[in-house]
């Protein structure tokens, strides 16, 4: 089978790659290379560095394709509320070039990789029949491509999955962006001898899910009858932490004296973001294989054998004012 990967250099989708590499399948794939690395695809990857939003090679790329997976995304939640134009471009008009290729193109399935995000400020845990409260743009974003998926989806007879992941963390994730990725900063930090940084009172409370058992769960959704149509969320339900909490572990892990710098709260932050996985075991199969101690402790060995690294404020803010976070605004990170 030939399978297309969007983001294939990035954390999630080069992971996704060696998973179907494995089981004998063609990958074919692309990433403009906001958040990925080169050495991050597989070497049988048939690979093109070029961004989601143009249709004409979304179009050329996805040809032959049994199922399309949309993995890439700009995904950046508190810095979309400061820099709305380029993640909102990345989110809706990547999203939908690429459904509108893949539908061209017949593609069996297309499997997007929506967010957590689309939840926003509903009661805990998520489960998929809630309606969607988005709370910033990135959120809005990934709830309007969601919709135009399932909209196009039925008008032309495409099979489609919504795959819901919560905090995927693990080997290979970007460790030098100070914009997400909150478990790889802080272990980027403290590698270096620094506090991390905490926003608020470090009591946001989330679940974490390890590369692993995710990419189990989007394997199966290309191929499974009884997922068609579905949103499904990927994230574990039986061990939830605070932020301040996945800092400890982390010091513990590192050996680490811990004394967190708190700044102000972000804009738009949910505080409770925890899902429920009852849909994800009942039509996947799902469960926790990688706790999170031991999916931080790889996520440290992975971080601590390519380095430490200075952060690379690689994203523009479109907007500063005094609600920016001087994290980002003066490059404190």
């Amino acid at each position: 089978m030939k399978i297309f990967i969007s983001g294939v250099a990035g954390f999630l989708g080069s992971h996704l790659a060696d998973a179907f590499l494995a089981d004998g399948h063609e990958v074919v794939g692309c990433d403009n290379m906001i958040g990925g690395h080169l050495d991050n695809v597989p070497e049988r990857v048939e690979f093109h560095q070029v961004d989601c939003c143009q249709f004409e090679t979304m179009l050329r790329l996805s040809e032959g394709c049994s199922v399309v997976y949309h993995s890439a995304a700009t995904a950046y939640e508190g810095l979309s509320v400061f820099s709305p134009h380029l993640v909102t471009r990345n989110t809706v008009d990547a999203s939908v070039a690429l459904f509108s290729a893949a539908i061209q193109n017949r593609v069996g399935r297309i499997v997007y990789c929506s967010s957590m995000a689309r939840y926003g400020g509903n009661q805990v845990p998520f489960r998929e029949d809630y309606a969607t409260r988005p709370e910033d743009p990135y959120g809005i974003g990934k709830v309007a491509a969601e919709e135009i998926l399932k909209n196009l989806c039925r008008v032309h007879g495409t099979e489609y999955v919504i795959a819901v992941p919560h905090n995927i963390f693990g080997p290979r994730q970007k460790y030098d962006d100070p914009y997400r990725n909150v478990a790889s900063i802080m272990i980027n930090l403290m590698l270096q001898g620094r506090q991390p940084i905490i926003y608020g009172d470090g009591k946001q409370m989330r679940c974490f899910s390890f590369i692993d058992d995710c990419i189990y769960c989007l394997k199966v959704m290309a191929f499974r009858d009884n997922v068609h149509g579905e949103i499904i969320n990927i994230g574990p339900d039986e061990e939830f932490v605070e932020i301040i909490g996945l800092a400890e572990i982390i010091a513990n892990l590192l050996g680490f004296n811990l004394n967190p710098e708190f700044h102000p709260s972000r804009p738009r932050e949910v505080k409770m973001a925890i899902c429920s996985a009852d849909k994800a075991r009942q039509l996947l199969g799902y469960k926790t294989r990688v706790g999170l101690k031991e999916g931080l402790q790889q996520t440290i060995e992975y971080i601590d054998k390519r380095g430490a690294l200075p952060f690379k404020y690689h994203l523009d803010l479109e907007i500063i004012n005094d609600l920016t976070p001087k994290t980002w605004s003066e490059r404190l990170f």
